[in-house]
């Protein structure tokens, strides 16, 4: 009986060169470089502020594989299917929302999470993409007669998901949405009149605000003013970030080597808390770098959203970089004392799954406007 020689599977440098240009045609090369380079940085970081645990650096890199499948789902999607998405997602989101507050899990006082069976969502990420979406959408259908109206309807739109997310209490997520929702107004072209007003109304409503705060949200606020008052309570986190940020110095004590971070001083190191193990580890020089990583980043989404080709592309473009920009600067102002502890990840660094998720699937939609530049209204 003859032998059957098994040929193994081959492919040439052309097929491989079209396989390489089918899979990464929608993708934003220079984009995804960056991310990556920043997702290094933040493995790395990773691994010291869990103190060499390969099992947790293991899961986060789970779930950049998850995000990353994400991102080029989305990116591969062309606009207009995205741009149908944006109603039924903003309706499923309020409808969960709505769950979680009649039916959703308490964890340290707070009812954030809803069981649906096979697994907990946390449908406040969701509003994180579906909020800026929607009202992109409403925009874009209002393109013609833009008045006062239309503002006002929009700012309902945002309104109705913060009031949920505020009852759980989730300050640090409502702040996120708040954020991409006013993104999204003021591209949109509202006045600069009514901007200044909305600015003195809320400095008027402070006070009122308040009263109506939970006590630990107002423990906070005290903290960042005059973190001594309670320097074993609430003051803690920010008094140890500050000397792990300082001790760092201009070089850092060097990689596995923060005091800070070592011996466990540092709360919440490998989330909220990680730009101080960066911080102890390389110093303003590693910052510096770390800073000119993320404008690196934030330029490159500039330059889409000034090219997007619509009202609704070039809204929610705008909205996911600032909102992007807006995560940096409240995790390290947080981290460095200037801001409140709110509970917001230092983005692409900080250990998570659904924050990473959440970030990419905004990207994806950033690649999508970029490689996908003509969208046709229907």
């Amino acid at each position: 009986m003859a032998n059957i020689s098994h040929v193994p599977f081959k492919l040439s440098a052309v097929e491989i060169g079209k396989l390489w240009y089918y899979l990464t045609r929608y993708i934003d090369k220079f984009l995804l470089i960056a991310l990556f380079i920043l997702i290094a940085v933040g493995l790395i970081t990773l691994y010291s502020a869990s103190g060499g645990d390969i099992n947790r650096v293991s899961k986060q890199t789970f779930h950049i594989f998850v995000a990353t499948g994400v991102m080029w789902l989305v990116a591969n999607v062309p606009l207009q299917h995205i741009m149908r998405l944006a109603v039924p997602l903003y309706i499923v989101g309020l409808i969960l929302l709505i769950g979680v507050a009649l039916f959703g899990e308490i964890n340290n006082g707070a009812r954030r999470w809803l069981n649906i069976g096979v697994t907990r969502i946390q449908p406040s990420e969701i509003m994180k993409i579906a909020v800026p979406l929607m009202m992109a959408w409403y925009f874009d259908k209002h393109e013609i007669t833009l008045r006062l109206r239309e503002y006002i309807g929009a700012t309902l739109i945002l309104v109705f998901p913060l009031f949920l997310i505020l009852r759980q209490p989730d300050l640090g997520t409502a702040l996120l949405i708040a954020a991409s929702g006013f993104y999204v107004l003021f591209l949109a072209g509202l006045s600069w009149r009514i901007l200044t007003g909305l600015f003195f109304a809320a400095l008027a409503a402070i006070p009122v605000l308040w009263t109506f705060m939970h006590d630990y949200q107002r423990r906070r606020v005290l903290t960042m003013l005059d973190p001594s008052q309670d320097p074993l309570g609430a003051g803690y986190h920010t008094i140890q970030s500050s000397i792990a940020i300082g001790s760092g110095g201009i070089v850092g004590k060097g990689w596995q080597n923060g005091t800070q971070t070592q011996l466990d001083f540092l709360p919440e190191q490998s989330t909220d808390f990680i730009f101080a193990v960066f911080s102890e580890e390389f110093g303003l020089i590693g910052n510096s770098l770390l800073l000119l990583l993320y404008l690196i980043i934030i330029g490159r989404c500039m330059v889409i959203t000034a090219n997007a080709s619509t009202q609704f592309t070039r809204l929610i473009a705008g909205s996911i970089t600032l909102t992007f920009c807006t995560y940096i600067f409240v995790n390290m102002g947080m981290v460095s004392g200037i801001l409140p502890v709110v509970g917001v990840p230092l983005p692409l660094i900080s250990y998570g799954g659904t924050a990473m998720v959440t970030m990419f699937l905004g990207f994806g939609i950033l690649m999508s406007i970029q490689t996908h530049p003509k969208l046709v209204k229907t």
